[in-house]
């Protein structure tokens, strides 16, 4: 397993920008998905081992943005709209050679998760 720590989450004004950092115990491909409490954890943005490959959720495409730099992983947020309010977490797959699962059952390593609340 590998551990994960987030942190970077807050309250923020819709329109407002965001920076979630997520560091991790070896480097490996990485995740963020996000919950609404009472409904299903959603896949939000992934990223190769190496940085190369990035994947997101159409939802969030263009105003979400994942980056790595060795073992931290980023997700810069901008244009915070009310329905991004969600608690955030960073992901490790199960896998070594991850291809771009979304599937919250795919991701073996969890962090505790950073809330981000965002006010109209």
């Amino acid at each position: 397993q590998v551990q994960l720590v987030e942190s970077g989450g807050g309250l923020v004004q819709a329109g407002g920008s965001l920076r979630l950092s997520c560091a991790a115990s070896r480097l490996t491909a990485m995740a963020w998905f996000r919950q609404v409490e009472g409904e299903e954890r959603e896949f939000v943005a992934a990223i190769s081992w190496n940085g190369v490959i990035t994947y997101y959720a159409d939802s969030v495409k263009g105003r979400f943005t994942i980056s790595r730099v060795q073992t931290s992983v980023y997700l810069q947020i901008h244009s915070l709209k009310p329905e991004d309010t969600a608690t955030y977490y960073c992901a490790a797959p199960e896998s070594l050679y991850y291809t771009g699962a979304r599937s919250p059952a795919d991701f073996g390593s969890w962090g505790q998760g950073t809330q981000v609340i965002v006010s109209s």
